[in-house]
């Protein structure tokens, strides 16, 4: 039942997002691209390798999505100070400028909703968001992540 209702709710989310260009990330980026923007959000100077394991994605695939993003100026590369023969990759001032706005936006347009909540189920929305987000980061090992904290920011 819950599994179902969170589909519902993402899909929802989408079609949200979807009617409102500015709130999907269609261009510069792909939705893979902005997924390798949100883990160098969360690990500056992250190697290729890290990267692709945090993906879930072959090297080749990986380096090809960076390959996009380095050229779109969305992201930096530089030599590694702990190998000379790997590349540490961080958002640049142009990549992390075109996140920190699309979350804005995203934020704002799902504040717009979330207001038309009652206070009961604004903190009721917010627990449950809190609570899936730490099963999510407690799978992948990591329930302390910098992205945010889901709890009382309703």
């Amino acid at each position: 039942m819950a599994a179902f209702t969170a589909r519902e709710a993402l899909e929802v989310l989408e079609v949200l997002w979807g009617q409102r260009r500015d709130l999907a990330p269609t261009s510069p980026v792909s939705p893979s691209q902005l997924r390798v923007l949100y883990v160098l959000a969360d690990n500056d100077g992250i190697n290729l390798r890290a990267l692709g394991e945090e993906l879930g994605s072959a090297p080749s695939s990986v380096s090809r999505m960076c390959d996009r993003l380095h050229a779109l100026d969305l992201i930096e590369r530089a030599a590694s100070s702990a190998s000379r023969r790997e590349v540490e990759l961080r958002l640049s001032g142009r990549g992390a400028r075109y996140l920190r706005e699309l979350r804005a936006r995203r934020e704002a347009s799902l504040a717009e909703v979330v207001a038309t909540m009652t206070p009961a189920e604004q903190a009721a929305f917010a627990q449950g968001l809190a609570c899936f987000r730490t099963a999510v980061l407690r799978g992948k090992g990591d329930a302390g992540s910098e992205r945010g904290e889901v709890a009382g920011s309703a």
